[in-house]
This record gives structure tokens, C-alpha cells and sequence, in this order.
């Protein structure tokens, strides 16, 4: 019974390969300089498949993948009905919102701008609020939009928040706290569970000395 793991291209993917190593799984093939995406360990019956971090959760509810590994903050904006089996620890850092300490007078309108590249997320927090928002979706260089007067804030990944700083800007509130997740197809865990299990019981050990 062959199983196929969802690895996020990147720094993930380098953390997963190590966390994998330390299972006892032939992560040779993953570990070499080439552009296949998808590689085998052929005596634990494994299939990797290396693809965009945002696809991972597509992949792995579509069936195509069994299992996957992919940061909370994709998890949320996709929004996508999972077994979450394992916070992996990597990866640490948080959604917050960030802006200007005293924000900017506006003349035409109430609603805060919010720029981020998580619409979903926002939209979720603000809606806990009660607050109406306008999204504005970018895919990068997110701490330019309120400098720019783009937007009022932005919603976005905080780490060390080195950049926000840098930028004049500063957290205004934090959402959540964000880290690598092993997640798994529904059906999956029910057909392949004398597969899947073992090898989470093997990554849980693992994590332990890493």
C-alpha cells in the first residue's frame, strides 16, 4: 500500500526531508539537486510529490495525496476540511496586524483598507469584530501598501517583525500563531490508518530529538 506525502517546495521542504531522515525513510532522491517533483522511497512504499506551499491542501483534500505538510497560515486561507495530526514546531512565527501607531486622517471613507495576502483570514478576523473591512489582495511586499496609502494596515506573516520595523511600521494586534502541520485526507486516515499511524507515531519520536 503505496502512500503519497504533499511536501511544500522551500524551507519546509528542507525541514521535512530532515524530519523524514531521522524515520528511518530513503530521502536520498529529495535530497539531490533536481527539478523532479515527484520521487519514490521504494522500500517504505512512499511517493513524494514537491509542489507550491498553497497547493498542498488542495492536493491532500483532493485525494491525490494522503498526507502533507504545510504552514497553519495556508491551512486557514484555504480553509479546506483536514485531519490536523501534528504541529511540526518549524516554522514558528504569527498573523498579525500591522500598521501605522497613529493612523493617517481619511477623508473619504470610514472602512479600513486591509492589505494581505491572506483575504480569507482578514476577512474572518474582522468579521469576529463586527468590522466591515475592504480587502485588497497583493502577493508580495506587503508592508508597501500603507506607505503608499494603498491601505490603512495589512494583514500578514510576523516573524521577527524586523521588516515591519524597517518600514516605519509597527503589530497593532496579533491573530494567531502560525507553525508547520502534518495534515491528512479524511479518507485516508480511515483506509490507510495501519500506514499512516505508524508513521506519524515515527514522526512524533523524531520531533523529539530534533
Amino acid at each position: 500500500m503505496e502512500l503519497t506525502i504533499a511536501l511544500a517546495k522551500g524551507r519546509l521542504a528542507k525541514f521535512a526531508i530532515e524530519l523524514f531522515a531521522k524515520c528511518g525513510i530513503d530521502v536520498s532522491e529529495l535530497k539531490e539537486d533536481t527539478r523532479k517533483l515527484v520521487v519514490y522511497d521504494k522500500k517504505n512504499e512512499l511517493r513524494f510529490v514537491l509542489v507550491k506551499p498553497s497547493d498542498v491542501p488542495v492536493y491532500v483534500y483532493r485525494g491525490v495525496a494522503d498526507i502533507g505538510i504545510a504552514g497553519k497560515d495556508t491551512l486557514l486561507e484555504e480553509g479546506l476540511p483536514l485531519y490536523e495530526m501534528l504541529d511540526l514546531k518549524c516554522g514558528k512565527c504569527k498573523i498579525c496586524v500591522a500598521g501605522y501607531e497613529k493612523p493617517k486622517e481619511r477623508i473619504t471613507s470610514n472602512i479600513t483598507r486591509v492589505a494581505t495576502k491572506y483575504p480569507r483570514v482578514a476577512k474572518m478576523y474582522y468579521d469576529e469584530k463586527g468590522e466591515g473591512i475592504e480587502i485588497i489582495k497583493l502577493h508580495g511586499s506587503i508592508e508597501l501598501a500603507p506607505i503608499l496609502d494603498l491601505s490603512d494596515v495589512i494583514v500578514d506573516i510576523v516573524e521577527s517583525g524586523a521588516t515591519i520595523r524597517e518600514n516605519g511600521l509597527t503589530v497593532l494586534e496579533e491573530i494567531c500563531d502560525i507553525s508547520a502541520r502534518l495534515v491528512v485526507n479524511q479518507v485516508s486516515l480511515k483506509t490507510k490508518a495501519e500506514k499512516i499511524q505508524p508513521l506519524i507515531e515515527k514522526m512524533k519520536l523524531a520531533l523529539e530529538e530534533m
